[in-house]
C-alpha cells in the first residue's frame, strides 16, 4: 500500500495506491497521514455488497456504479493505473484502457488556498472514439455535510440563493442553453452541519466552463456521497488526439462560507490577466445604454461624456446602437462598422474627444450574434448555427454564429481587431443576448476561447467585459481572457443587493460591474434614493447608468461625491480578503480589507422591526487588538431627528471611537438607526 496526500492550508486530499487500483480515501479537512491502516482493514463485509473496495475510474460492468468519469456508448474500460507522480503541491494520475487505446489523466493542484483539478482524455488507439461524457472531476465527499447551497436565476433576476438538504438520491443541475446562464456559474456550496458564515466545514466548487455543464451529488447505498461535475456535451476524440476538460475550482473550508468564499475568490484571482501583470484601481464607468439607448449619435454622445468627466467618471462606454443601421434590435449585428448616419467621420473622432476630456474609451460589441437584416448574414447565412432544413428560432431578433467554423473566427478576429488598431479603444463589453438555439456544443465555446486569445494577445492594454444579457454567462472559463462581469440588467438596488451577494460567493468584488442606475429602475419601476443606489453599488467595479446632466443639481453633486467616495476607498474594496455576514433585524454586511484596515458596509433592505438597533457582532476581528471604528457615512432614507444621537454614536460619526477587538467580535458594534433601504458604511483599523 501507497498514501498519497496533498495539502492545501485547510485540507487534505488523499488516494491509496493497491496493486493497479487507485483508491479514495480522504477528501476534507486538513489531517495527518502518518500511519494510515490500509482500506480494506478497516471496512468490513457489507451484505450485498462487493467484496473488495472499486476505485473510482471504473466503469459499468466491473463493480462500479457510481458517476463516470469517462463514458463511452455500450463499452467497457478496464482502467489500470500506469503512473502515479507526486510533489509538494500536484498529484497526477495516469490510467489506461488496453482494449481502446484511452489514457486518462487526472490532475491534483494545491494552489492559491484550494485546489484545481484538471482532466485529461486522449486516445493512442487506432480509430476515432465517440466519447459521451467525460466528467472535469469526480470526487468523494466528506462526512457530516448536510445542506446544498446553489443558485437560480433568469434576466433581470440572477443569482436566486436555494437551500437544499443533500438528496437521498441525487441532485442534479445542468445547463443547455449554450452558457451557463442567469444563476450564475455552474457551481454549488456544500454545508456541514451547524455550518455558517464563520464556522463550520463548507467545500464550494465552480467548473471553469462557459458552455453547457452539468454537476451531480449523489448517495449510494452504502452511505456514500459523490460530486461529479463536467461538460454536458460529448464529442469524438482523434487517433493521437488530446481533450483537456474543464478545471473544476474547489475551495475546502472549516472557517464556513466565507472561508470557502476566500478561496475561492484566490482561485479565480489567479486566472485573471491583468494588462501589465497587475490590477490598477478600476476606473468608475459611466455607460451610455441607459442613458439614451438606441437614440444617439456624435453630439449626443459627447455631451454625455462631458457630463461623466464633470462628476469624475474615468471610463466612458459607447453601448449599442453606434454600428450600420443599429437604430433598434432588428438588424445591424454582423455589421461592424460606424453608421455614417450618426458618426460620419466614424468612431475615432469621438475616441479621441472622449480622450481629451480625461476618459478612456470603451465600445459596446456582440461578436457571436448576427441579425437576418444585416450585410453578413445576406452574404453568408450559412455561417450561423443552423440545422439544415429546420427553422432558424431567433431570440431578440437575432441569430448565433457559428465560431467553431475558423472562417467565421477570422471574420469577427479581422472586423474587431481592425477597430482596436483604427480606434484608441481601452475598453470592449462584450455581450451575448439570447441562449443557443440550435446549439453550439464544445466547438462553439473553444471558439469563443481562441478568438479572445487572439485579441488579448494582439491588444493586450484592452480590457474585456463579459456580459449576456446582464449575468447569463459568468463563470472562471471565461474569466482568463476578461476583466469584468456584467452583474445584471437589473439595477434596481434592492434587486443588486442579493444579485451582488451571490455573484461573490464566487467571485472577488473587484470583477463584479455594479451602477448607480434611474429612479424608477428601468426594470422593476420601484423609485430608491440616490444614495441607497450609490451604497449598494459602492463595493463593485463602480460606475453609472444615467444621464448626469438630466439629475437636479443637488443629485448630480451628491453622485459626484458618491464617486470621489469610492475612489478614496476602493484599495480597501478591491483585491482584499471579503468577509460577509447577516445581523439582527435583517442587516445583511459586508467588510473588505487586509487584516488591519476594513471597510464595512451594513445594509437593510426592508424596514426595522426592533425599536432600537442591536450591535452588529464582527466575529473575523476577533484577536485583532485595539480597533478605531468610524462611521464613514450613511446611504439612503434618512432617520427623522426623533430618533436622537446617543453620544456613542455621535462619536463614531466624528473622530471614532476605539473598542476592544473581541468586543466588535462578540459584543458587536453599535448600530446607528437605518431605515429601509439605506447602507452604513464603517472604517476599522486596528
Amino acid at each position: 500500500m501507497t498514501i498519497f496526500a496533498l495539502h492545501s492550508p485547510e485540507a487534505s486530499l488523499v488516494l491509496e495506491q493497491s496493486g493497479n487500483a487507485l483508491l479514495w480515501r480522504h477528501l476534507g479537512l486538513k489531517l495527518d497521514v502518518e500511519g494510515l491502516p490500509p482500506l480494506a482493514s478497516t471496512r468490513g463485509a457489507a451484505t450485498f455488497s462487493l467484496d473488495a473496495d472499486v476505485p473510482f475510474a471504473s466503469a459499468p460492468g466491473l463493480g462500479w456504479f457510481g458517476p463516470l468519469a469517462v463514458g463511452i456508448a455500450g463499452q467497457v474500460l478496464r482502467w489500470a493505473v500506469t503512473d502515479v507522480a507526486a510533489d509538494a503541491d500536484t498529484l497526477r494520475v495516469t490510467v489506461t484502457d488496453a482494449d481502446t487505446g484511452l489514457i486518462l489523466e487526472q490532475g491534483f493542484r494545491a494552489v492559491h488556498g484550494g485546489f484545481e483539478i484538471s482532466a485529461t482524455l486522449g486516445n493512442d488507439g487506432p480509430v476515432p472514439i465517440a466519447i459521451d461524457h467525460l466528467a472535469g472531476a469526480l470526487l468523494p465527499l466528506p462526512a457530516g455535510l448536510d445542506r446544498i447551497l446553489s443558485w437560480r436565476g433568469r434576466h433581470a433576476a440572477e443569482f436566486v440563493e436555494c437551500v437544499e438538504p443533500l438528496p437521498a438520491h441525487q441532485w442534479r443541475r445542468e445547463s443547455r442553453r449554450g452558457l451557463p446562464g442567469h444563476g450564475g456559474p455552474p457551481g454549488l456550496y456544500l454545508l456541514g452541519q451547524c455550518a455558517g458564515w464563520d464556522q463550520g466545514l463548507v467545500l464550494a466548487a465552480q467548473l471553469a466552463w462557459s458552455g453547457d455543464a452539468a454537476l451531480a451529488v449523489e448517495r449510494d447505498d452504502e452511505g456514500r456521497y459523490l460530486l461529479s461535475a463536467g461538460m454536458a456535451d460529448g464529442f469524438t476524440l482523434q487517433p493521437g488526439q488530446r481533450f483537456a476538460a474543464p478545471p473544476l475550482l474547489l475551495a475546502i473550508s472549516g472557517q464556513g462560507r466565507n472561508g470557502a468564499m476566500q478561496q475561492m475568490h484566490g482561485l479565480v484571482r489567479a486566472r485573471l490577466d491583468w494588462p501589465s501583470g497587475t490590477m490598477r484601481p478600476r476606473p468608475v464607468h459611466l455607460n451610455s445604454w441607459e442613458a439614451c439607448y438606441f437614440g444617439h449619435d456624435q453630439a449626443r454622445i459627447l455631451e454625455l461624456a462631458q457630463a461623466a468627466a464633470a462628476i469624475g467618471a474615468e471610463r466612458f462606454i459607447l453601448d449599442d446602437g453606434w454600428f450600420l443601421g443599429r437604430n433598434h434590435d432588428r438588424a445591424g449585428l454582423g455589421d461592424w462598422t460606424a453608421d455614417p448616419a450618426k458618426y460620419p467621420d466614424g468612431l475615432k473622432p469621438l475616441a479621441d474627444a472622449v480622450n481629451a476630456l480625461g476618459l478612456e474609451f470603451g465600445l459596446w460589441v456582440e461578436p457571436e450574434m448576427v441579425n437576418p437584416d444585416s450585410d453578413l448574414y445576406r452574404a453568408h447565412p450559412d455561417w450561423a448555427l443552423h440545422v439544415p432544413g429546420a427553422p432558424q428560432p431567433t431570440a431578440r431578433n437575432q441569430l448565433v454564429l457559428n465560431l467553431s467554423l475558423p472562417v467565421v473566427e477570422d471574420y469577427l478576429f479581422t472586423a474587431l481587431d481592425t477597430l482596436l488598431r483604427e480606434v484608441p479603444i481601452a475598453y470592449l463589453k462584450w455581450d451575448h443576448n439570447r441562449d443557443l438555439a440550435p446549439p453550439g456544443g464544445i466547438g462553439q465555446v473553444q471558439g469563443l476561447y481562441r478568438l479572445l486569445a487572439r485579441l488579448r494577445a494582439a491588444h493586450p492594454n484592452v480590457e474585456i467585459e463579459s456580459c449576456a444579457g446582464g449575468g447569463g454567462r459568468i463563470d472562471a472559463g471565461i474569466a482568463q481572457f476578461t476583466h469584468r462581469f456584467w452583474t445584471s440588467d437589473n439595477l434596481d438596488a434592492v434587486s443588486r443587493v442579493t444579485i451582488q451577494r451571490g455573484f461573490q460567493a464566487f467571485f472577488p468584488p473587484e470583477v463584479m460591474g455594479t451602477h448607480v442606475g434611474a429612479s424608477p429602475a428601468h426594470a422593476t419601476g420601484r423609485r430608491q434614493t440616490l444614495g441607497f443606489r450609490a451604497g449598494v453599488a459602492l463595493p463593485g467595479h463602480f460606475g453609472v447608468e444615467l444621464d448626469p446632466a438630466k439629475l437636479p443639481e443637488t443629485e448630480r453633486a451628491e453622485l459626484a461625491g458618491w464617486i470621489a467616495f469610492h475612489k478614496q476607498w476602493r484599495h480597501l474594496l478591491h483585491g482584499q480578503t471579503l468577509v460577509m455576514g447577516e445581523g439582527p433585524d435583517g442587516l445583511l454586511w459586508q467588510a473588505s480589507g487586509d487584516g488591519a484596515d476594513w471597510l464595512v458596509l451594513v445594509t437593510r433592505i426592508a424596514p426595522p422591526q426592533d425599536r432600537r438597533p442591536q450591535p452588529l457582532l464582527l466575529p473575523f476581528l476577533a484577536g485583532a487588538g485595539p480597533v478605531h471604528a468610524r462611521l464613514l457615512a450613511r446611504a439612503g432614507s434618512t432617520p427623522h431627528r426623533g430618533f436622537g444621537e446617543p453620544e456613542l454614536r455621535a462619536a463614531l460619526s466624528g473622530e471614532g471611537v476605539r473598542f476592544p477587538a473581541d468586543w466588535l467580535a462578540h459584543a458587536g458594534l453599535p448600530m446607528p438607526p437605518l431605515l429601509a433601504e439605506s447602507v452604513a458604511v464603517f472604517h476599522l483599523k486596528a
